[in-house]
């Protein structure tokens, strides 16, 4: 048996891509992992969308313990593309499949 889930990180606001610095962004996927780096005023939004115009999936504010979250069942669904929106912290990683 074999896994297909995969990580990525991101370190400012826009579509979510495949590999840090990449240029291939993530398609219809489910969001399994998320860590973020602490901050005292850390903020992360998942949305099903290629802008901030999309359904928003996920919410969080979190301090300077960051952000540390296995999502349970299947994780997030996400039937298009992933756009985040990160403030006040210096990273966020995904764990993802699909």
């Amino acid at each position: 048996m074999s896994s297909d889930q995969r990580f990525t990180r991101i370190t400012s606001t826009g579509q979510v891509k495949t590999i840090a610095g990449g240029s291939t962004n993530i398609g219809p996927s489910r969001i399994t992992y998320i860590q973020a780096k602490g901050n005292s005023a850390g903020q992360l939004e998942l949305r099903n969308s290629s802008d901030n115009s999309g359904a928003l999936l996920f919410q969080a504010h979190f301090g300077t313990e960051g952000l540390d979250i296995y999502v349970p069942g299947n994780g997030i669904r996400f039937d298009t593309t992933i756009h985040a929106t990160i403030s006040g912290t210096g990273s966020v990683t995904l764990g993802y499949t699909g």
